[in-house]
């Protein structure tokens, strides 16, 4: 069975993404992508455009200081350009740690990712070790 060409493109985003290849990034996003951060923290909001959006990826992983992992657990597709991705991250910063569980909604329109909205599972911490 071949896969939803959008699950593929969201699993190369994920690829590119653990392995901090931003160029790659960039080519998977349209030119006015959004993507919301959730929380109330430093890094929380609504960034659009491929530079704020990379800008902060860039910030979360020197943050990290390499200790973020995130693992892809579920790909899930509409078939109308909408896909949920279900993942585990882990990460440390300034002496704390973070477990948690996520998603996030994609939306994709030809071969670009429009939008990405994320969610976890606890936002208190989230919130806590971003603050």
């Amino acid at each position: 069975m071949t896969e939803h060409p959008h699950a593929s493109l969201v699993r190369k985003t994920y690829d590119a993404f653990t392995s901090g290849d931003l160029d790659t990034l960039r080519g998977l996003l349209a030119g006015d992508c959004t993507y919301h951060f959730p929380g109330s923290h430093s890094l929380s909001g609504d960034y659009k455009g491929q530079d704020p959006i990379l800008d902060v990826f860039r910030r979360i992983f020197q943050e990290t200081d390499g200790t973020l992992t995130v693992e892809l657990r579920h790909v899930l597709v509409d078939g109308r350009g909408h896909v949920m991705s279900l993942h585990h991250s882990t990460a440390e910063r300034g002496g704390k740690r973070v477990d948690l569980d996520g998603g996030i909604v994609f939306r994709i329109v030809g071969d670009r990712i429009t939008d990405l909205d994320e969610c976890f599972d606890d936002l208190d911490k989230l919130n806590d070790f971003w603050s």
